[in-house]
C-alpha cells in the first residue's frame, strides 16, 4: 500500500498568532516555535516517515511561501509543491491536490494534514494513521481523526460520533453523526461530559476516488475547475492555468463543502497529545515547564521570582527575567514582546 499512499500538507495559512516568532511574512508553520531546531512543517513531515514515501509528499502553499518550503523541505520534489495564487480555504486546496494526485496515481490513498500542529506521541499517531489508511484504502469511507477532549475548549470544532456501534472492519472507527461549530464555554463544558464529542483535528484520510467523487457531488463548481485541468497537470502550463482558475473557487472549507453533506463519514477517536497550538497560552499548556510553571524556550534564559510565564528567547544572548507572573516574553528579529498571557488577544494590535 505504501507506494500508493500520499500525504498532502496544507501550508498556506498566514497565521501570526505567535508574533513576533511568526508573522504574515514568515507564518507559524515555518517558524521554530518550540525551540527544537525544527519548524512545524518539518516536524509534520518527520512524523510521516515510514508511512509515506517522500516522492508522494505534496505541499499546498501560497506562492509567497515557496522558498520556505524548498529551504525547509529540500527532500520534497519541486513538482510536488502546489502553489496557490490566493487564499481560498481548504476545499479548493484539497480539490487541487486530489486531482493532481489522481492524474498520476488513480489508486492513491491520501492523508491530508495541517502543517502547524503539535503531536507529542508520534508512535500512537502513526498507529492511528496506518489503521485509518487501511480502512479508507478499500472503501468509500472518509475518515477524520477526532481528539478526545481534555478541557472545555471553545477554539475547536467538535465531531459528534456514534460510539454505540463500531465499524465491522475496525472496532476503533465509528460513524460520524454531525459536525459541530466552535461552541461557547457553557456548551463546551457540556461536550466534555459526553464521550462521543471529540475535537476536530482537521486530519482526513480517504482514497482518491472517494474524495473526487464527493467533490463532484457536493462541490461541483470547485471540482470542475480542477478536473478540467487534468490535461495540464505536470506540464509547464499547470501553474499558468492554476493562476487563472484558482481565484474563481468559492472560499469554503472542506467541512462545509463536503464532510457535512456526505453519508460515509467515519471518525477514529484518538489521543496522541494533539494541539493546534493556536495561542501562546496553548504553548504554555503543552510544553515542559520548570517547577515554577514557566515554559522556557532558549538556551541562556535565567528566571528569578518568576512563575507561570512563557519565555521564548532563542537568539544568542543572555535573558534575565525577574518578578513576573503569567506573562509572555518573546524576542525575534530585534522585536521584544512582553505581554500578560491573559491579554494575548491584543497582540494583533501590537504587531500591526
Amino acid at each position: 500500500m505504501e507506494k500508493h499512499t500520499h500525504l498532502v500538507v496544507m501550508a498556506g495559512g498566514i497565521g501570526s498568532r505567535f508574533w513576533p516568532m511568526s508573522t504574515p511574512e514568515r507564518p507559524k508553520q515555518f517558524a521554530d516555535v518550540l525551540g527544537t531546531g525544527r519548524t512545524f512543517i518539518q516536524m509534520t513531515l518527520d512524523r510521516f516517515k515510514g508511512i509515506v514515501p517522500v516522492e508522494n509528499v505534496w505541499v499546498v502553499t501560497s506562492q509567497n511561501y515557496r522558498d520556505f518550503v524548498t529551504e525547509q523541505l529540500p527532500e520534497i520534489p519541486v513538482g510536488n509543491i502546489l502553489l496557490e495564487p490566493c487564499r481560498r480555504s481548504t476545499a479548493p486546496c484539497i480539490a487541487y491536490a486530489a486531482w493532481r494526485i489522481k492524474s498520476i496515481d488513480p489508486k492513491a490513498t491520501i492523508v491530508v494534514t495541517p502543517s502547524d500542529h503539535l503531536v507529542l506521541d508520534v508512535a500512537e499517531f502513526q498507529r492511528v494513521v496506518c489503521k485509518s489508511l487501511e480502512f479508507a484504502s478499500t472503501s468509500d469511507a472518509i475518515v477524520t481523526l477526532g481528539m478526545k477532549p481534555t478541557r472545555p475548549e471553545i477554539g475547536y470544532g467538535y465531531i459528534q460520533t456514534d460510539m454505540t456501534s463500531p465499524s465491522v472492519r475496525n472496532n476503533e472507527i465509528f460513524r460520524v453523526d454531525a459536525f459541530q461549530e466552535k461552541p461557547d464555554l457553557a456548551t463546551a463544558e457540556k461536550y466534555i461530559q459526553k464521550p462521543n464529542m471529540l475535537w476536530n483535528a482537521g486530519i482526513f484520510i480517504w482514497n482518491v476516488s472517494t474524495i473526487v467523487n464527493s467533490l463532484r457531488v457536493y462541490a461541483p463548481e470547485i471540482n470542475d475547475i480542477f478536473e478540467n485541468l487534468l490535461p495540464y497537470y505536470g506540464t509547464d502550463k499547470e501553474q499558468v492555468y492554476i493562476n487563472e482558475e484558482f481565484p474563481k473557487c468559492e472560499n469554503i472549507s472542506i467541512d462545509y463543502a463536503v464532510l457535512e453533506k456526505s453519508e460515509e463519514i467515519y471518525c477514529f477517536p484518538a489521543s496522541f497529545g494533539w494541539s493546534d497550538l493556536g495561542t501562546w497560552g496553548s504553548l504554555h499548556e503543552n510544553v515542559v515547564k520548570d517547577n515554577k510553571g514557566n515554559a522556557i524556550i532558549g538556551s541562556n534564559i535565567h528566571t528569578y521570582e518568576t512563575r507561570n510565564c512563557v519565555i521564548h528567547c532563542s537568539e544568542e544572548r543572555k535573558v534575565v527575567v525577574q518578578g513576573l507572573d503569567g506573562y509572555i516574553v518573546a524576542e525575534k528579529d530585534n522585536t521584544l514582546l512582553i505581554c500578560k498571557l491573559t491579554e494575548e488577544q491584543r497582540i494583533k494590535l501590537f504587531s500591526e
